[in-house]
């Protein structure tokens, strides 16, 4: 799912301690730094999220927290 990315959404983030990237994901394997189920990780890590300041925010359906 992809939806703007917004101050507000960022401020919630913080506020709730929303988690949603392939690091919290059950389905994240860290030694290999990759998705058990093949997925394209790249708009999804934690990485992306702290370099990238604007763009659409991308939600993996598959996203299971740890």
């Amino acid at each position: 799912m992809r939806i703007a990315r917004t101050p507000e959404f960022a401020e919630e983030r913080e506020r709730f301690r929303l988690r949603h990237v392939c690091e919290e994901c059950a389905h994240h394997d860290p030694d290999l730094d990759e998705c058990a189920h093949g997925y394209p990780t790249t708009e999804h890590c934690r990485a992306y999220y702290d370099r990238e300041a604007r763009g659409d925010l991308v939600f993996c359906k598959e996203f299971e927290l740890r």
